[in-house]
């Protein structure tokens, strides 16, 4: 039997943030567009004839440049069908270049050495905001003898051109609103009473937990007044939160997230959690580090005073060798016995 046993105490931490780092300008960001195409001049690596569409668009293209073949007719493996995706971002003008991702949607077996041809991108609204073109980067795998088994995504820097622009006006607006990236009623708040207090008028007023609404000064642009909102410092409430990677056992926690006391076993591992204001150095024990101690009994570990968190508990149970999957199935079943109020996120 292992044995886990730990003193809890809370800690309290006060933290600080721009208000540009907890939200955003609503109706300001990126907007998706994607697009069809081919990539050509691959050394045999691109899709076969069963790749039907592949032989079909090859086909529409030659149709294009009047040449006509039927799709019956063409048996070229240098080819590629492809979706070509990118991002335009807010106040993007006509002339900019963007960056471009390119993936097969065929058998090619790699896309290294390939020519995307010219290929509209288009928005939600089927409207084309974009031109893409030029040669594929894979990376580091087009290093030789590089590993080239994911080599059917590559990217094209700058290989995109805005050619529809996506209009913004916030220089003539009055009013603009914030979107916490996190719903909490604290930060919103915390938002509205900084900006308040900064001028010295009410600028600001929380809607709700995401949502706060802002009006311009009189004696600035939305512009000015923007870039000044955004470079502010608030109170910043952080919301506890562990993440559970289960696919590779990853687990990620604030280093201050505490456990209330529990009882539990799981298999040959018992945890017991208790209060208590000294732990002292059991008969026999040795040191590891300055905040954990091994029993007599190795399977048992002690943590002094103000160390009992999450952070703290998987390091203890990693000590008794208790596998990524133990640990994220204990730290579940505390979750679900109420011992770990933070939020728990599997992905």
């Amino acid at each position: 039997m292992r044995t886990i046993i730990l003193f809890l105490l809370t800690i309290a931490t006060l933290f600080g943030a721009k208000i540009n780092d907890v939200a955003n300008i609503v109706g300001v960001r990126d907007n998706h567009l994607i697009g069809y195409s081919l990539v050509v001049g691959l050394e045999k690596t691109g899709d076969g004839t069963t790749s039907k569409f592949t032989l079909q668009s090859i086909a529409n293209m030659l149709k294009a440049m009047n040449i006509d073949m039927k799709p019956i007719d063409i048996k070229s493996k240098n080819v590629a069908a492809v979706v070509v995706t990118a991002e335009l971002a807010p106040f993007a003008r006509q002339g900019d270049k963007i960056n471009i991702t390119v993936s097969s949607i065929g058998d090619a077996k790699s896309l290294e050495g390939g020519t995307l041809l010219m290929t509209p991108l288009k928005g939600v609204d089927g409207k084309i905001y974009a031109l893409a073109q030029g040669a594929l980067s894979i990376g580091g795998r087009n290093v030789k003898g590089a590993d080239k088994s994911h080599a059917t995504t590559g990217v094209i820097y700058d290989g995109g051109l805005v050619e529809r622009e996506i209009p913004i006006d916030l220089y003539n607006q009055e009013f603009v609103t914030l979107s916490l990236r996190e719903a909490n009623f604290k930060n919103s708040v915390s938002i509205q009473k900084t900006l308040n207090s900064f001028y010295s008028t009410e600028v600001a007023v929380a809607m709700d937990s995401r949502t706060v609404k802002l009006k311009k000064p009189q004696n600035k642009t939305m512009i000015e007044f923007l870039a000044e909102v955004q470079g502010l410092d608030m109170e910043y409430d952080v919301q506890d939160k562990i993440v559970i990677n289960e696919r590779t056992g990853t687990i990620v926690s604030g280093v201050d997230i505490s456990i209330k006391p529990i009882m539990m076993t799981h298999g040959d591992i018992t945890i017991k959690i208790t209060e208590q204001e000294n732990v002292a150095k059991p008969a026999g024990s040795m040191v590891v580090d300055n905040n954990m101690i091994i029993g007599l009994n190795e399977n048992e570990l002690y943590t002094k005073t103000g160390t009992t968190t999450v952070a703290n508990l998987v390091r203890s149970l990693q000590k008794l060798g208790a596998t990524p999957k133990d640990i994220i199935s204990i730290l579940e079943a505390m979750k679900s016995a109420g011992s770990i109020s933070a939020e728990l996120k599997l992905i």
